[in-house]
């Protein structure tokens, strides 16, 4: 992977990472609570990850829950040239059951929590994953500055939020970041890319591949496929990174198959025609 100025971005202007990062929500495997479930090939996925060139890695209080920093920690401590951006706001109750939790006194907590875990004393990316609404969203990022005045914050992100809750956020506190769940197929947040593109702010979108509807035979990106000789995935993530500079993909796995598949996609380019088929997709 190449670093030029086409291929990073200045995270809060002074935190330069490779756009193609990795998400680490699979590592923990299916279960809510307890170890990964191949502990070994996680470590190994997380490794392989920065040899190929990787130096974003995004993760959560909730993956596991826990079980992501400490398996980034294991891995990668004491993070050489590697960004670990985190998350927290969001706790995972089952299978599919997740609460926002903004309470300032949790976040501060989880903040805490999660520089001994990963080891450090600063969150290079400390992110809000939802905003509460049953608490005031100013009190929240409230919380957020006051981390980053003391410097145990490096740089503030959000997750899922509006053009509106973005704009009301910047009046509080400087945001680095922003984390939606955008791709090819799912565009709802496109307003609030445009606003980050405009801004300078990261847009990291996660699901960025969509698994499984891009691969379908005929599929939406079929024909780019054949075209361009790369894989769904990488016509996929290759879209992404087309679309603005300040996009961040994180595509996740606990397959290094697939892991190295996916960072073939910072090589793909895609011509005009091929980005203005594949902008008609959604």
């Amino acid at each position: 992977m190449t670093t030029d100025a086409t291929t990073t971005f200045d995270i809060g202007g002074d935190l330069t990472v490779n756009r193609l990062g990795y998400g680490a929500m699979q590592l923990p495997g299916p279960g809510v609570w307890g170890p990964s479930e191949d502990h070994d090939g996680a470590l190994a996925v997380l490794r392989c990850a920065v040899e190929l060139g990787v130096d974003f890695i995004d993760t959560a209080n909730s993956y596991g829950p826990y079980v992501a920093d400490e398996l980034i920690a294991e891995a990668l401590a004491p993070y050489d040239d590697v960004t670990i951006a985190t998350k927290a706001g969001l706790v995972r109750t089952g299978p599919g059951e997740w609460h926002p939790v903004g309470r300032p006194e949790y976040l501060r907590q989880e903040a805490e929590l999660t520089l001994r875990r990963l080891g450090v004393e600063r969150l290079d990316l400390f992110q809000l994953h939802r905003i509460d609404p049953a608490v005031p969203r100013e009190e929240q990022f409230g919380v957020l500055g006051d981390l980053r005045d003391e410097g145990k914050v490096r740089h503030i992100g959000l997750s899922e939020v509006s053009v509106e809750e973005l704009n009301a956020a910047r009046e509080q506190i400087p945001v680095a970041t922003v984390q939606n769940r955008f791709n090819l197929i799912e565009r709802a947040s496109e307003d609030v890319l445009d606003r980050c593109t405009e801004l300078g702010i990261g847009f990291i979108p996660w699901f960025p591949i969509a698994t499984g509807r891009l691969a379908e035979p005929g599929g939406p990106v079929d024909h780019v496929v054949r075209d361009v000789g790369a894989s769904p995935a990488q016509v996929a993530l290759a879209w992404l990174l087309q679309r603005s500079p300040v996009v961040l993909p994180i595509p996740g796995t606990k397959s290094i198959d697939h892991l190295k598949d996916n960072m073939r996609a910072a090589s793909v380019t895609l011509s005009p025609t091929q980005v203005a088929a594949l902008d008609a997709v959604a």
